[in-house]
């Protein structure tokens, strides 16, 4: 199955989208790269490591400032109709939305390395740690047990 597949499948799962905000909000987290590192099961050091300069750079340059404007346009403007905002930020969000697609293609054609079978927990560790200041490990436990 490809990353984005699972990662749509995994996001459904009870408890995964609130701990992945909160992983990206509370503690400056790259869902996408997370969820890649356990669907991955695993990859080496060099590849998480490569895996993570390729995400900082594009959540840096694309994702920030497009989720920014997403929530800059949850408040009402004065002048703006509130459903042309609305609507300017569904168009936001589905642009977010595949600015994380692209990212993850990047991420899965960059696991040719998987050394596969790595349980959640320490793939999210490792990614983690790899990003840069590492989460706290209860809440990235919740977000194993979430994954199942």
């Amino acid at each position: 199955m490809s990353l984005w597949g699972w990662t749509l499948e995994a996001y459904a799962r009870p408890g995964v989208p609130e701990v992945c905000l909160e992983l990206q909000d509370a503690y400056g987290q790259n869902t996408s790269y997370l969820l890649w590192a356990v669907w991955a099961e695993g990859a080496d050091a060099a590849t998480l490591q490569a895996a993570a300069s390729a995400g900082r750079s594009w959540d840096e340059a694309v994702l920030k400032p497009v989720r920014a404007v997403r929530r800059t346009l949850k408040a009402p403007f004065e002048a703006v109709a509130d459903g042309a905002r609305e609507g300017l930020r569904e168009d936001v969000k589905a642009a977010e939305l595949r600015a994380e697609r692209v990212l993850m293609e990047a991420l899965e054609a960059m696991s040719e390395h998987r050394r596969g079978g790595q349980p959640a927990l320490a793939a999210l560790q490792a990614a983690s740690r790899a990003w840069g200041a590492p989460a706290p490990d209860e809440v990235l436990a919740r977000l194993a047990r979430a994954l199942g």
